[in-house]
């Protein structure tokens, strides 16, 4: 069973894409999770695959008239992973992976918030994965909705960084190393 990929390399995608996109989550606010996703796309023998993460928690303080002032930190249970098969599930969890069993989450800490092209944020960061930690910059586009904040955007990610897809699957000729993390996270002021 050494070559189910095809979850594997994503799951370093919707770990990098929760974690960014919970960025945008108000510390006075909830995550509407029925309208909010994040989904991390690779490819496997060059076939786009997505994956999801199920459950994340997110401290976000984000103030559009004072964005340099804005703060995020997001955790990622990154045995919420899901493709859509429990055994490729169980798999992105084994050691090679995401080794949930010594590392249930993933991280993401924000140092800044940028006006960035085209009027969108540019939020800077710490992104940790099974103990490794990389910055990330994703571009996210805010709106509000009525009472609720929206929150899109995208950016990429090397799974090889964090050692996801470890072992005989750091050949990036099946899996991919380039993944792309894209969320969208709607905040539902209490």
């Amino acid at each position: 069973m050494k070559r189910v990929v095809r979850p594997r390399a994503i799951a370093l995608v919707a770990a990098g894409a929760l974690s960014i996109a919970a960025v945008s989550v108000s510390a006075i606010a909830q995550v509407d999770a029925a309208k909010s996703s994040v989904t991390a796309t690779g490819k496997q023998l060059g076939v786009p695959m997505d994956i999801k993460f199920g459950k994340f928690d997110a401290a976000v303080n984000y103030n559009p008239a004072n964005v340099a002032a804005s703060t995020a930190k997001v955790d990622i249970a990154v045995t919420s992973v899901d493709v859509g098969s429990k055994e490729y599930n169980d798999e992105l969890k084994k050691k090679d992976w995401f080794d949930t069993a010594k590392y249930p989450k993933a991280t993401f800490v924000s140092s800044t918030f940028e006006p960035g092209a085209g009027g969108k944020v540019d939020v800077v960061g710490k992104l940790t994965i099974k103990g490794i930690t990389q910055d990330v910059t994703a571009p996210v586009t805010f709106k509000q909705e009525g009472a609720n904040q929206v929150f899109e955007g995208a950016f990429p990610v090397k799974r090889n960084a964090f050692k996801v897809g470890d072992g005989e699957w750091k050949d990036t000729s099946v899996v991919s190393d380039d993944v792309t993390i894209k969320f969208r996270v709607v905040i539902a002021k209490k």
